[in-house]
């Protein structure tokens, strides 16, 4: 079967607002009764699950107009000394629930994690290690911007521990790149890359945007080529969300200079094409990987796992989140820092930490998060493995969902047995709008408009 069998009447049908399930449920049902006492008894559920660490790191030396993350634009150097003095404060806080525990992943991300000169780096690896016990082959991986570092900064990454990296790239055209604010070399990104190479990276991946100002489809072709010519291990390629309401920077981007939702779809078509014929495979949601990639093994296994950032090898991971803003998820709980960098301050220096907000799943939370994750990373869902896990009959459990799901199998994107639920090439585009049939929290449409198009 065909990894993608394009439908463009299909694709326009179906392509209204849906969650990108990095979680289930969604960050939006996150609140504030969440305690720090639901924190400790979710770290001791499972103590002999593997530990994920994630960082973040806030810092921008510039501010790139399409960008939604959290983040803090400075180019005043102390100020992430300033802050990775709250963040060993936090570590050293939350690392007293972990002792036993054995770190298998470590990522960074941002802002810009690079951002870091090397003794910072080299700082915050140390109080990680200081502190956790790390596995000898874990996973650990950072975010890169290819502006504002030096080629040596691999060598030094490499030393400390880094066997990953991941480089936003998001367009080679010049005048897409100026109307965004991030002008970037060529040369040196396929500099970086070799470099990587040669110090023993085990995986790089390269970030891509489509939906840009002056982007066309003939322009991200060209983008896609050079990618292509780099030779990454794995590619994203998202979809750009025009929200300048929710975030300032973007409203420096003319609306007029956007593509239209009918260039948008196209690019996607012939990104699938180009990196399909380039030998990558799909593997869902925006990302795709070479068929010897860890990913794409994980998925053909059946064992591909989604997080905060976004697909993972790591099944069964526990993962912890340090820094402003970071999200947790530990056994049946999620909790979040706070977002704004005063106030994680005021909050680590007054308790060690700055829990924000959180969720303790139900029973039921725990069933439909495991519906949606086996169809998202695998495309398909085998009843038995559920109805044995929560001690039910799914067609009657989920009666309701099946009903919604209907339409879908009509139109071709999904298959329904006795057995299980199969996505078809067809649907696997629109994973999303399957996903939504087992989602309670998103069934009102008031509630979709928080989110991003589908496609």
């Amino acid at each position: 079967m065909s990894e993608i069998t394009w439908d463009h009447n299909l694709i326009q049908k179906y392509n209204h607002s849906g969650p990108r399930y990095t979680s289930y449920p969604t960050a939006l049902e996150f609140n504030e009764s969440y305690t720090n006492d639901d924190f400790k008894v979710a770290a001791a559920r499972y103590p002999e699950r593997p530990l994920s660490l994630y960082v973040h790191i806030p810092f921008c030396h510039k501010l790139c107009y399409f960008c939604g993350c959290n983040k803090v634009i400075t180019r005043h150097q102390h100020k992430a000394d300033i802050y990775l003095d709250y963040v060993e404060q936090e570590i050293k806080t939350r690392a007293t629930l972990f002792q036993h525990r054995l770190v298998t992943q470590i990522h960074w991300g941002g802002g810009t994690p690079t951002y870091l000169s090397e003794q910072q780096s080299a700082r915050l690896m140390q109080m990680l290690t200081d502190h956790f016990k790390i596995a000898d082959n874990a996973e650990i991986s950072i975010e890169m911007d290819p502006r504002e570092i030096e080629l040596s900064m691999l060598a030094h990454l490499r030393k400390i521990g880094f066997n990953r990296i991941s480089m936003g790239v998001q367009d080679f055209n010049k005048e897409v790149q100026k109307a965004v604010n991030r002008e970037q070399d060529e040369a040196f990104i396929q500099a970086l890359l070799m470099r990587a190479k040669e110090l023993g990276f085990q995986s790089t991946n390269l970030d891509l945007i489509y939906g840009l100002p002056l982007q066309s489809v003939e322009s991200f072709m060209f983008t896609l080529q050079k990618v292509i010519e780099l030779d990454p291990d794995r590619l994203s390629v998202f979809n750009y969300a025009h929200l300048p309401a929710r975030f300032a920077g973007q409203a420096k981007i003319k609306d007029h200079q956007l593509p239209t939702p009918e260039t948008k779809l196209t690019i996607l078509q012939k990104t699938i094409e180009t990196l399909g014929n380039a030998g990558y495979k799909f593997i869902g949601m925006d990302h795709f990987a070479k068929p010897d990639d860890e990913l794409a093994i994980a998925q053909n296994k059946g064992i591909l796992h989604r997080n905060f950032q976004g697909y993972t090898t790591q099944e069964e991971c526990d993962l912890l989140g340090l820094g402003v803003s970071a999200i947790s998820l530990l056994g049946d709980t999620y909790a979040q820092n706070q977002k704004e960098i005063k106030r994680y301050y005021t909050d680590v220096d007054s308790t060690g930490i700055a829990l924000h907000k959180g969720l303790v799943l139900s029973q039921e939370d725990c069933l439909r998060r495991d519906v949606i994750k086996a169809l998202i990373c695998n495309f398909k869902l085998d009843f038995a493995n559920i109805e044995k896990q929560y001690q039910i009959d799914f067609n009657t459990h989920f009666a309701e969902d099946l009903a919604l799901l209907t339409p879908l199998v009509k139109d071709g994107l999904v298959q329904v047995s006795k057995s299980g639920i199969q996505v078809s090439s067809t649907g696997r585009l629109l994973i999303r709008n399957i996903c939504l049939c087992f989602d309670t929290y998103s069934r009102q449409q008031a509630r979709r408009q928080q989110f991003s198009r589908i496609i």
